[in-house]
């Protein structure tokens, strides 16, 4: 459906396929749509490591402008370096050394594109930001709010990165891809015969080349990775680790050790260099305490409400129970344990479709 009012709408451009089509889709329901790429990294020698298809190469920006000419709306390029550093990088990093694994999409969008994207969007008179996440933003008729749940398709359904947008963003963010599936998006960048139809999607982290963590962190903050011991649940010890910034709970692949069986890392605990090793039961909880908490229907969480859980980004949602405790922390209880429980990832708490909210991971419950 057209809309009649023109309301004018800024548009985040990664140079990828989705975010293209969301310009086209925006355009034809009638938005004056602005084009905005990012620019969140210029240091050499990582742009001449980064992936082609990743949202921060020099060649994502040039897509993005030529999409935005293919479809002629205007295109801009904004300054997002020094924000991106100290809300994204910065945490990343710090997250790795603290024997955390950290989120940084997830950080990206609450800080980046949802806070200061957006409140340049609002200085420049725009009524919306948009982007091409696949998700839905609904109003509730019933209490007013804004809702924010799953799109059409599990498969590329973006919430878990969402969960953190407050009612003020909700209400100012368009997301008209939430009712498409990829091969819609793709059939449409083809028809269009848009200069980005058939490039593929980035699956690494945009600033980290090749997926090395440890290499990038070692260069970014200039601090040597002292080693330390593997140690059984037993607290034997049964080998020299690299430093806990290459490791992560639940890690098998990578260990070096020769244990006979399969291992897996349980627990890393930074303050002692000391990397914990298990097996599959060692790694499994009944639940979680998290922090850092947002929730979108309500203001906070009622009592024992059933939900479904999300653990990480490609996890399947499971059964269980949720509180607040009385320091604050949000407590997950699984109707059925589950593994590897990483600090500092994020768990997303689900009714149905609906996004309720969730939290930073700070412990699990064994």
């Amino acid at each position: 459906m057209k809309i009649t009012n023109q309301k004018k709408v800024l548009l985040g451009m990664s140079g990828g396929v989705d975010s293209s089509v969301a310009a086209y889709v925006l355009k034809e329901q009638g938005y004056d749509v602005i084009g905005v790429t990012m620019q969140i990294w210029q240091d050499e020698k990582v742009e001449e490591n980064t992936p082609e298809s990743s949202c921060c190469s020099l060649s994502a920006v040039e897509d993005a402008r030529r999409v935005a000419n293919h479809l002629d709306i205007p295109f801009y390029v904004m300054n997002f370096k020094d924000y991106f550093r100290e809300t994204v990088i910065d945490y990343f990093v710090k997250e790795y050394r603290a024997g955390r694994t950290p989120n940084p999409c997830i950080a990206c969008n609450r800080y980046v594109k949802f806070e200061e994207l957006l409140r340049r969007a609002l200085q420049l008179g725009c009524d919306y930001v948009a982007t091409g996440h696949y998700a839905i933003i609904e109003q509730d008729s019933h209490t007013g709010r804004y809702l924010l749940k799953k799109s059409v398709t599990d498969k590329k359904d973006q919430t878990y990165a969402l969960y953190q947008m407050t009612q003020e963003q909700l209400q100012r963010t368009l997301m008209p891809l939430g009712n498409y599936h990829k091969e819609e998006v793709r059939r449409i960048a083809q028809e269009l015969n848009l200069p980005v139809a058939s490039k593929p999607e980035s699956q690494e982290i945009c600033f980290v080349p090749d997926n090395q963590y440890g290499k990038f962190i070692e260069a970014y903050d200039g601090q040597i990775t002292e080693t330390g011991l593997f140690k059984d649940q037993n607290g034997h010890t049964v080998g020299t680790h690299k430093g806990i910034i290459h490791y992560t709970v639940g890690q098998r692949k990578g260990l070096g050790l020769a244990m006979g069986k399969p291992v897996y890392v349980t627990d890393i605990l930074p303050a002692e260099k000391e990397v914990h090793i298990g097996n599959l039961e060692n790694l499994m909880a009944r639940g979680l305490l998290a922090e850092d908490l947002n929730f979108i229907p309500w203001d906070t969480l009622p009592i024992n409400h059933p939900v479904t859980i999300k653990i990480r980004y490609n996890a399947s949602p499971v059964p269980g129970v949720a509180n607040i405790t009385n320091s604050g922390k949000l407590e997950v209880i699984f109707n059925e344990p589950q593994k590897a429980i990483s600090p500092g990832q994020s768990v997303v708490l689900y009714d149905g479709d609906t996004v309720i909210g969730g939290g930073i991971i700070q412990s699990r419950i064994r």
